[in-house]
C-alpha cells in the first residue's frame, strides 16, 4: 500500500509542477485536464502525509518519554502518545478507503426512472411524491431535474415518470437508489382505516455519453405518433411522440413531452444510450464470481430496499438496518442520513472484498 501511495505522491508533485509550466497554463484544455488529475490526487495526498506527520509525531514523542524523567512531562507525552496512536488508526483506514478504485460513473448525470407497482391508484400516487422527493434531495445539491416522459393516472398520481438528474456527483450520491419502495399506510380511498402495502420501483442509470455506448443508425427504429395528455393545442394534431426501438436488444423507449419531434428524439436517444449501457454493465457484472456480487452489492433494482411507514412516520432501509422515525421529512428530500449511510456500507463491503483478494 505505502509503495502505492509513495508512487501517487510523487504523481502528484509532478502535476504540480505541470500547473506552474507555461506550456501547460497557455493550453487551456491541457491546463483543465492537469488540474482535474490533480484535484483527484489531492485527498489521497493530504491524508499520506497527514499519516506520515502522525507517524513522526509517535515516534518524537515516545523518545520523550524514554529521555524524560520528570513524572508530569512523561504523562504528557503518553497522552500525546495516545491521542496520536488513536488518530493514526483512524488515518489509516481513510486512506485505504481512499485507494479503492472509484467507480468510473460517479461523476455522471443520472437517468432516473420510477413507475408504479403493486398497490394500483396508491402506487401511482407514492410515486408520484418519491418523484418529489427526489426533486426536493436534487434541489438541496443545486442539480437540475428535467422530466424526458411521464404518464399520469387517473387519480392525480404517476404511473411513470423518467428524468435527468445533472449536477456534480450525481451518480455517487444516487446510485443505491434503485430497487422496489414499499409504503405502508391508509390510502384516502379506504373507508375502514386499514394501512395498506403498495410499492413503486426505482431505477438510478448513470447517463451514457456516445462513448459509452455505440449505436449504429441500423439497429433503431423511429417511429412517430400524436402525443396524449396535456400539452395544449398541438396534442393529438401533430406527430411531435417518439418511440425509439433498438433492434438488436428489442428496447424500446417513448418520448412525448416536447412539442418538437426534434426534442422528444433528443431526449429519446439519452434514455436509450443509459439503457444499454446499464445492459451492457450488467452483462460484465454476470460474469463476476458470485462470492464477490455478494461482497460488494449489485444495488439490484428487483430488491426491497426501504419501507416508508407513515403510520408510524418511520423510514427503514432493509439493506444497512438504518430506522428514521422522520419520514415527514424524508418525503421532503431529507435523504442525506440515508445516502451517507449507504455509501459507508459499500465502501466497506468493497474494502473487505479487496483484504480478501489481496
Amino acid at each position: 500500500m505505502f509503495d502505492r501511495l509513495d508512487q501517487i505522491e510523487a504523481r502528484y508533485a509532478e502535476l504540480n509542477a505541470q500547473l506552474s509550466s507555461p506550456e501547460i497554463v497557455n493550453d487551456s484544455a491541457n491546463y483543465q485536464k492537469t488540474a482535474k488529475a490533480q484535484g483527484e490526487l489531492t485527498p489521497i495526498v493530504e491524508k499520506y502525509q497527514e499519516y506520515k506527520k502522525l507517524k513522526k509525531g509517535i515516534v518524537d514523542s515516545r523518545a520523550m518519554m524514554a529521555a524524560e524523567t520528570d513524572p508530569e512531562m512523561v504523562a504528557m507525552a503518553t497522552e500525546e502518545l495516545q491521542e496520536l496512536e488513536a488518530r493514526l488508526t483512524v488515518v489509516e483506514e481513510e486512506m485505504k478507503l481512499l485507494l479503492l478504485p472509484k467507480d468510473p460513473n460517479d461523476e455522471k448525470n443520472v437517468i432516473l426512472e420510477i413507475r408504479a407497482g403493486t398497490g394500483g391508484d396508491e402506487a401511482t400516487l407514492f410515486a408520484a411524491e418519491i418523484f418529489r422527493m427526489y426533486t426536493r434531495f436534487a434541489e438541496t445539491h443545486r442539480w437540475k431535474v428535467e422530466v424526458l416522459s411521464s404518464s399520469d393516472s387517473s387519480v392525480g398520481g404517476l404511473k411513470e415518470v423518467i428524468a435527468i438528474i445533472e449536477g456534480k456527483g450525481v451518480y455517487s450520491q444516487m446510485k443505491y437508489e434503485s430497487g422496489v419502495h414499499r409504503v405502508q399506510r391508509v390510502p384516502d380511498t379506504e373507508t375502514q382505516g386499514r394501512v395498506h402495502t403498495s410499492a413503486v420501483t426505482v431505477a438510478v442509470l448513470p447517463e451514457a455519453e456516445d462513448v459509452d455506448v455505440k449505436i449504429e443508425a441500423k439497429d433503431i427504429r423511429i417511429d412517430t405518433f400524436c402525443s396524449s395528455g396535456p400539452g395544449g393545442q398541438s396534442v393529438n394534431t401533430t406527430y411531435s411522440a417518439v418511440r425509439i426501438t433498438h433492434l438488436p436488444t428489442m428496447t424500446v423507449v417513448s418520448c412525448q413531452d416536447e412539442k418538437s419531434q426534434i426534442k422528444n428524439r433528443e431526449k429519446g436517444m439519452r434514455v436509450l444510450r443509459s439503457r444499454l449501457y446499464e445492459l451492457e454493465q450488467a452483462k460484465q457484472q454476470e460474469a463476476l464470481a458470485k462470492e464477490r456480487r455478494s461482497q460488494v452489492g449489485t444495488g439490484d433494482r428487483s430488491e426491497k430496499i426501504r419501507t416508508y411507514n407513515f403510520p408510524q412516520n418511520r423510514v427503514t432501509d432493509h439493506r444497512i438496518g438504518l430506522t428514521v422515525h422522520q419520514l415527514d421529512q424524508v418525503m421532503e428530500g431529507k435523504l442525506q442520513p440515508f445516502v451517507d449511510g449507504l455509501v459507508s456500507h459499500f465502501q466497506a463491503e468493497k474494502l473487505k472484498a479487496e483484504m480478501t483478494n489481496a
